[in-house]
């Protein structure tokens, strides 16, 4: 029972989501952690709805993906209250800074060479369960994988879990809601993207600076301020590219 309180207790003190919601530079870092996941998982998004087009209507479609957002904010309650208890262990924080600066390399190198990496689940071809079910637990599961990466990087942003609860819960439903409106504006800016990732190397040192041995921790409110600017910067340099190329042409 202590393990239960130590993992979820948190979620459940009232003063601290008072003091979360009140809080002006809570919010900012929140809003980072938003802007994040929904770069990160936006194509995720357009993935898990392509998975509901094996039902036969769209009742059907928009009920699965109703299970699918309800069952997503489960997991990223438990591993969020996980998530919050192993990152105290340094060893876990090297190995979650490893992860995130792999997944910063692969995505430059792949954009050097050209391509870029997939994450795929494919179900079984023999069905134990309906065709509805199927799809349900297909959605659960590329949820579970897909969500690992960003939570890992909002506990490096922040170690408060009501902070990350809060966002990842926001990330989900403006990442389900307007994926296709995110994806867009990738495309018409495809700066955010590879801006994402080198955040994503940026928390891993983060993360990675914060273990006993270095012992220096950046305050995720300022780190929360620098993501925001590097959004901005992301956006001068876009109209920039654009006013240079216009000139040319």
């Amino acid at each position: 029972m202590s393990l239960l309180e130590n993992l979820y207790g948190p979620f459940f003190d009232l003063h601290n989501w008072a003091t979360v919601i009140e809080s002006g530079n809570d919010w900012l870092v929140i809003f980072s952690l938003v802007m994040i996941e929904c770069l990160l998982s936006v194509d995720n998004a357009i993935v898990l709805a392509a998975q509901t087009r094996a039902l036969p209507d769209k009742k059907e479609q928009e009920k699965s993906l109703f299970y699918g957002i309800w069952g997503a904010y489960i997991f990223r309650f438990l591993i969020i209250g996980i998530g919050t208890y192993l990152i105290n262990f340094w060893v876990i924080k090297v190995v979650g800074a490893l992860y995130l600066l792999y997944l910063s390399v692969r995505f430059f190198y792949h954009k050097i060479n050209g391509g870029r990496p997939k994450k795929i689940i494919r179900m079984p071809k023999k069905r134990f369960l309906s065709l509805f079910w199927s799809v349900v637990i297909q959605i659960e599961l590329m949820d579970i994988v897909f969500s690992v990466d960003s939570v890992l990087a909002s506990l490096a942003i922040s170690s408060n879990p009501v902070i990350v609860l809060i966002g990842g819960l926001i990330g989900i439903l403006c990442m389900r809601g307007v994926a296709e409106v995110i994806m867009r504006l990738m495309h018409r800016i495809p700066e955010l993207e590879p801006m994402a990732y080198l955040l994503i190397g940026l928390i891993a040192v983060k993360l990675f600076l914060t273990i006993p041995m270095i012992d220096i921790e950046i305050s995720s409110g300022a780190f929360g301020i620098f993501i925001v600017v590097m959004f901005v910067l992301t956006f001068v340099v876009h109209w920039i590219r654009s006013g240079l190329k216009r000139g040319k042409n």
